[in-house]
Parts: C-alpha cells; structure tokens; sequence
C-alpha cells in the first residue's frame, strides 16, 4: 500500500499547502507564475495548464485569479474602474474563465478548486460547471477571521472543521490599498491547509488501497 501521494499546489506561490502535504510525507509539489516564496525545489514556475496531464493523484488549485470571476467584482463588468475598459473587463473575465475550466476538466482523479462565490456570468463560461460542494471560514480551522471560502470538490468529501475558534475579524477585506495587496490577499490560512492534507490526503490513500 502506497503512503504517498503526488499532489499538485497550484496557484500557490507561498508554500503554505505544498508543506502541509510534505509534512505528512507525500510528494507535494506547487505551481505558479510567481517563483516559489521559500525557494524550494518543489515548485515549478509557469501555467499550471502545462502540467496537469503529468500523472498527479490530487489537485488542489488553491487561488486561481478570481478577480473578474468574484460575485463581489460583477459591477466591473458594466462599468470598469480607471484605467481599465469594459473590454478589457469581459477579456479578463474570459481568461479566468479559462483557467478554472480547464483546472475543473483536468486529468486528475481528485481536484479541489478554491474560489470565491462566482456570478453567473463566470458559471456560464465554465465547462461542466456545478456548484461547489461547500464553503468554509478561517475560524473553523484555527484562524480568528473571516473570509468565506468555496470549495468546487471532484472526488474528495467535504472539509470537516478541527478548530473553532473565537474572532470574526475581516482583516483581508480591510487590507490596505498597496502593491502587494493582492499577493497577501491569496495567502492561503495554514489551518486550512492542514486540514486539507491531513483529510483529503487520508481520504485519496483509503481510495487508492481500496
């Protein structure tokens, strides 16, 4: 019995994901366009679309750009923000489209996508669309804050909480206008990802032994 799996991070830059697997002793990899934030080996810089076909037993696709695809952001779509045109918007839309349908169709027995809720101008553009399975927040899994999280499952069974705890602070939400605003906005919550890699990596072991 394998006690291994090759998981693949992307849209991960940080590392936080790819070491919660490691940890647990599967071989975890992330992808980006962004070098690897710890500089580690195990990252592979460039579209994750050039390597979902490489034989991987999980997917998680932690923070694919979601800017144009968020429920939050569909105004932009009628009316785009300076320096922007309503063209680039719905071109913008497309792309991000793009991704997540062609990370959700990927050749992988297990995939996870994490999203925020989506508006139904991205649903329609997304190849065998569903609803995703579940939504989570950070202080379900250890982190006092609040930033709601979807999850769009193909053969892994909900996240269960393991660490309830007090806080509802939006502290993403009231981030600063900056730079790197958008970087630490996809930093991911460890507790999450701990979870994921201790149930969905347990869970894809007992599916494989089976």
């Amino acid at each position: 019995m394998s006690t291994e799996l090759r998981v693949l991070i992307g849209c991960e830059f940080s590392g936080v994901v790819r070491r919660a697997f490691a940890a647990l002793g599967h071989d975890a990899w992330s992808c980006d366009l962004l070098p690897a934030e710890d500089r580690s080996n195990k990252h592979i810089t460039g579209d994750i679309r050039d390597i979902l076909s490489d034989g991987w037993d999980l997917l998680i696709v932690c923070h694919p750009p979601c800017t144009r695809l968020c429920n939050s952001g569909v105004r932009w779509l009628s009316k785009p923000p300076t320096g922007k045109t309503l063209d680039q918007m719905w071109q913008e839309l497309e792309e991000g489209c793009a991704l997540f349908s062609d990370c959700w169709n990927a050749p992988v027995e297990r995939i996870a996508v994490e999203n925020p809720v989506m508006h139904r101008h991205a649903k329609e553009r997304i190849r065998n669309y569903v609803e995703p399975a579940q939504s989570v927040q950070p202080w379900q899994f250890g982190h006092g804050e609040v930033k709601r999280t979807c999850f769009w499952l193909k053969n892994l069974p909900n996240l269960i909480p393991t660490n309830i705890v007090d806080g509802r602070e939006p502290r993403i939400h009231h981030m600063s206008p900056g730079p790197d605003r958008a970087k630490e906005r996809s930093r991911f919550f460890p507790g999450i990802a701990e979870a994921m890699a201790d149930q969905w990596g347990g869970y894809a072991l007992k599916e494989q032994a089976a």
